[in-house]
């Protein structure tokens, strides 16, 4: 369990002491963020703020969890390369995106279409790679099952496996963005969720059913828990230190970059763990901001008038006079109530077996 230390402690440390000097960096060359101008009116101060700071705790995941398997002496798994490959693709995407709204000094970026053709095809690359590869056990990354907090049902063809991939990828990765519109929003919701998939990655290894000597009747097939647990790990840390410099008032915000790049690491976790809409509860954040958007959407062109003064739901609440500081603390504390009720839920579904 070393290695989770390290990949935390590293990652946190990179992020702490690296994103000051990228924010020079990105004030040398004037990369600051366009606010819209239909938002609210208390964020045109933050205009100019140095973005793309996703960056930051992409390379520093990365740098912790390879950091700690040279330190560790291990090989790197499968299953932990496609989590940093999707965690890391949708970032380019993210960052394309930050980079044009940039460069034509516009509040939009990528437009729909490309920026959709992007995600998808990383989407699509992760979800063929992670049903190959099995390991000795013959078994893969991915699961041709649904999961909750293990795989149930029956098994379905690879197609459609890959279609429910790239639906859960799309939805988170949008889900996160929605939610990076406050000082520390999206940074402190992902640190606790990452948190939970830490927990379980480990909870995963100490019953996985490769492990026959310590493992249970009802043990877990997954492929590789424990190194899924340091990338979750690594990713807790990198935010952990980013979120030291983006919390209100924001020195840099993460921008696509990071927003996208969260959402590929987070649904990566819940796919390869086996617990894809167990991260209905643990990202119950992600889903309450995104489903104020959908209704927000629905509510007016179905009959012209609005449910919330602003969507997405964090803006609602500012309009009605709530500090940020206020919105961003009281989402934190549903988001770990979103947390501990999700790891409640894992425990009891292997205790009740």
């Amino acid at each position: 369990m070393r290695q989770i230390l390290f990949a935390g402690a590293i990652g946190l440390f990179l992020s702490l002491i690296g994103t000051p000097l990228f924010i020079r960096l990105l004030v040398r060359r004037g990369y600051g963020q366009l606010i819209r101008d239909d938002g609210p009116t208390s964020h045109h101060s933050k205009r100019g703020t140095p973005t793309m700071g996703g960056a930051v705790f992409i390379v520093a995941t990365l740098a912790a969890y390879f950091v700690t398997k040279l330190i560790a002496g291990t090989t790197p798994t499968v299953s932990g390369l496609l989590a940093l490959f999707l965690m890391t693709g949708l970032g380019v995407v993210g960052f394309l995106d930050d980079y044009i709204k940039i460069s034509k000094q516009r509040s939009l970026g990528l437009r729909a279409g490309p920026k959709m053709i992007g995600q998808t095809l990383v989407a699509v690359v992760f979800g063929v790679l992670a049903l190959n590869f099995p390991d000795e056990r013959g078994i893969t990354p991915a699961s041709t099952r649904l999961s909750f907090v293990q795989d149930f049902g029956w098994e379905l063809p690879a197609v459609l496996i890959v279609i429910w991939i790239c639906l859960l990828i799309a939805g988170t990765s949008n889900a996160v963005n929605l939610t990076d519109g406050l000082d520390g929003l999206a940074t402190g919701a992902t640190v606790l969720t990452a948190g939970a998939f830490t927990f379980i990655g480990v909870w995963q290894y100490s019953q996985s059913c490769a492990n026959v000597v310590t493992a249970g009747p009802d043990c877990y097939e997954v492929r590789d828990p424990l190194d899924l647990a340091i990338i979750a790990a690594a990713l807790m840390g990198a935010c952990a230190g980013f979120l030291w410099w983006n919390t209100s008032p924001a020195k840099i915000f993460m921008g696509d970059t990071g927003s996208l790049a969260l959402g590929g690491a987070l649904v990566a976790l819940a796919i390869l763990t086996r617990t894809e809409l167990l991260l209905v509860v643990t990202g119950f954040l992600f889903v309450l901001i995104t489903l104020s958007v959908i209704i927000q959407v629905a509510s007016f062109r179905t009959t012209g008038r609005r449910v919330f003064k602003m969507a997405p739901l964090q803006h609602h609440f500012e309009l009605m006079g709530w500090s940020e500081v206020l919105v961003v603390v009281r989402f934190w504390i549903i988001q770990g109530i979103g947390v501990a009720v999700g790891l409640g839920i894992f425990y009891a579904g292997w205790a009740a077996r």
